[in-house]
């Protein structure tokens, strides 16, 4: 009679080693995700823990790791528990974090029309989608867009007369000044009160414990945009362009000036890449083609993806019902999936925060 050899942990974990996590490229031990592993006989049970929302994506991870571990010869019975933990990332130097907020990205393009504000809706929503707590503030002072893209009409209120509360649809925290103001009024103001304002809706307002803040800025690279760069503590900033000269001339201006102020770019997004007839199917690049592609690589940083130029787009967000939300189950919505996945998982791979681990050093002179 023969005894079966007693698995071990380090054949578990050399197995594991073999199955890479198709986000990040690597591998779940390496990457310190693997937890609490236990092994009793031929039962196999271990934690997995993401530093990204990837809700749709739990059973495929699941289904990958057992598949691993079942590899190793006695091992019958494997329970795997993957979930996400997305934790407060370093900004720029000397800028504090915001309470209530793990990381702020930034939104932002060189010009107007490029598709920047339908792109950042469906960024922060495709993030909710997934699991993580997300907020939205529509930093365009002048022209705030996302009230009438999120379907929300009503006016913030106050608890406590000093802070604002934010408001609240398809699972996202809103703050814009299209909340404070009528639609058709002009916000005739110089840049120094706009970016008061701005200011004010960014610190003032009650964010409730949010993973991400996903900022719509405001085109351009002017006084208010250099203020936000400046101030406010960024995770890094997302470039939307579309593959047109033109706009790709103004992108490169937008990530410069992010680079200058020592925010990260996560990434770049071209957006209208291409136009499918709905009638036909006869797909043209109306803008150009590969020109977002062609600048990540001039500049070294990740190309995000290409997002089609489609009407339903379109439709979607002047109806209040972005793509991720009016179809979650399209093709459109999955590229925009895919894009907030691989700014998460940017995001996850960054320097952690750890100021809130030191305590603060008062030095006074002996009198």
């Amino acid at each position: 009679m023969s005894l079966s050899t007693p698995v071990s942990e380090s054949a578990v974990l050399d197995a594991l080693r073999t199955v890479i996590d198709p986000n990040t490229g690597k591998d779940f031990v390496s990457g310190k995700q693997l937890r609490n592993l236990r092994l009793e006989g031929g039962d196999l049970s271990f934690d997995v823990e993401l530093g990204y929302p990837a809700k749709s994506q739990i059973a495929t991870l699941r289904k990958l790791l057992i598949d691993g571990a079942r590899s190793v010869a006695g091992v019958s019975n494997v329970s795997v528990n993957i979930t996400s933990k997305v934790v407060s990332h370093a900004a720029q130097r000397g800028v504090p974090l915001l309470p209530g907020v793990k990381n702020i990205v930034a939104v932002a393009s060189g010009k107007g029309g490029v598709g920047k504000s339908t792109t950042a809706v469906n960024l922060a929503l495709a993030l909710a989608a997934e699991g993580a707590r997300v907020g939205m503030l529509d930093a365009d002072i002048y022209g705030p867009s996302q009230p009438t893209m999120l379907g929300v009409d009503r006016r913030p209120e106050s608890e406590d007369g000093k802070t604002m509360e934010p408001l609240e649809n398809y699972g996202l925290q809103i703050m814009s000044m299209g909340f404070m103001v009528e639609a058709d009024n002009p916000m005739i103001w110089r840049g120094p009160m706009a970016t008061q304002a701005l200011e004010q809706m960014l610190k003032q307002t009650n964010w409730k414990d949010l993973d991400y803040l996903i900022v719509d800025m405001p085109p351009g690279t002017g006084d208010i945009q250099l203020t936000l760069s400046q101030r406010v503590p960024l995770t890094g900033a997302v470039i939307v362009t579309t593959p047109q000269d033109i706009a790709l001339l103004d992108a490169r201006k937008g990530l410069k000036m992010f680079e200058k102020v020592g925010v990260p770019i996560l990434g770049i997004v071209e957006n209208m890449s291409v136009h499918v007839c709905s009638n036909c199917g006869h797909a043209e690049h109306i803008f150009g083609a590969e020109g977002g592609r062609k600048m990540s690589e001039q500049y070294g940083v990740d190309y995000l993806g290409g997002l089609p130029l489609a009407m339903s787009i379109r439709e979607q967000a002047d109806s209040g019902r972005p793509t991720v939300v009016s179809e979650p189950d399209g093709e459109i919505a999955a590229l925009y999936k895919t894009v907030a996945r691989k700014v998460a998982v940017k995001i996850a791979e960054k320097a952690k925060d750890y100021s809130a681990k030191f305590p603060s050093i008062n030095i006074s002179k002996n009198t």
